[in-house]
């Protein structure tokens, strides 16, 4: 199996970054059930190995929090662009709950990853056809000042990938609940309830 962690996106999200594809001709751009934030791309695996990393990912406790989608950017390879991305603003829970998974996965036998943690949404992936750099920049600089709302995160999601001839198909396999905040107390409501 062909694994990853991420977060799952809602509904009204993927449509809302649905609305950002267009205007580049000849991307490939990610088709909205695709649409995720990876916490940690884990590869081929066994399924005696996909098994232990489950039991790893269920141990895990982390807090929900929120997060918000921030401007539009691409990633380079050997000077070329390979792929049209939303970033996701980095907070102190989006980096604790991605250092959890990485220490469970490892701890399960898996190697440390050696990429910096960049979180985003991939919108659009660019083969080697050549679409010029400028209308690339074009695109970017058009969409930069895209937000988001803030949105909820309360769980995590175990992804298969099951390569296909035009995109993967990504498969949750499991969800993983993360443990929500208690309310505040008010004692002396609580006092004047009680007494």
């Amino acid at each position: 199996m062909r694994l990853f962690v991420a977060l799952d996106l809602p509904h009204a999200m993927r449509t809302r970054l649905s609305f950002l594809g267009g205007g580049l001709p000849g991307v490939r751009w990610v088709q909205p059930e695709n649409y995720h934030v990876t916490l940690r791309f884990i590869g081929e695996l066994p399924g005696w190995r996909a098994d232990e990393v489950d039991q790893a990912l269920a141990g895990l406790r982390a807090p929900a929090f929120t997060v918000q989608l921030s401007g539009v950017g691409t990633f380079e390879k050997a000077g070329r662009v390979t792929s049209i991305w939303v970033g996701v603003q980095r907070t102190p829970a989006l980096d604790h709950l991605q250092a959890k998974v990485e220490t469970a996965l490892q701890r399960a036998g898996l190697e440390r990853e050696r990429r910096r943690f960049a979180p985003h949404v991939t919108l659009a992936r660019l083969g080697g056809d050549g679409i010029p750099a400028g209308k690339v920049a074009a695109w970017v600089q058009a969409h930069n000042l895209f937000r988001s709302e803030p949105m909820d995160v309360e769980h995590f999601t175990l992804f298969s990938s099951l390569l296909g001839k035009e995109q993967a198909a990504y498969v949750p396999e499991v969800e993983y609940p993360l443990a929500r905040p208690m309310p505040e107390r008010d004692d002396a409501a609580m006092d004047l309830r009680l007494g």
